[in-house]
């Protein structure tokens, strides 16, 4: 409860952080888990939600968004469902991202050393090729 109460933790976080503080009694680390996610208490689609909002108004991509997540151990369908959940538009963001960083590039004379240095920024956030591409 005490790790719940801080942040949302995906199932496979809380099996871990629990048997490397009670490593003798894993079985019952296991079903203390397990009891947790029957009273709503451990949700894997809820981290997942929060977890997207929390990184897209960071300004973070699908692409890592989505690896952070499944190294959390949050399934698929619950990331595709929290990306449908938050409802992002990623190419706006995208460009948001850019405007934040390097300003307007419709106002720049836009050459090939920016494109490369815009293009390792977005990438680096996660964002995928075509998102990158509908910039230019």
């Amino acid at each position: 409860m005490d790790l719940l109460a801080r942040r949302e933790h995906s199932r496979r976080e809380l099996l871990q952080k629990l048997s490397r503080r009670f490593p003798n009694e894993a079985e019952r680390v296991g079903v203390e888990v397990c009891q947790l996610t029957a009273e709503g208490l451990q949700n894997d689609s809820r981290l997942a939600e929060a977890f997207t909002r929390a990184r897209t108004s960071r300004g973070q991509g699908p692409s890592k968004i989505s690896m952070e997540l499944k190294d959390k151990g949050v399934t698929d369908a619950d990331i595709l469902l929290a990306f449908e959940e938050a409802e992002v538009d990623w190419f706006a963001l995208a460009s948001e991202v850019v405007l934040k960083k390097f300003g307007d590039l419709s106002d720049q004379e836009v050459d090939i050393r920016l494109k490369a240095r815009v293009s390792r920024f977005l990438q680096q956030r996660g964002f995928p090729y075509d998102h990158i591409a509908s910039l230019y």
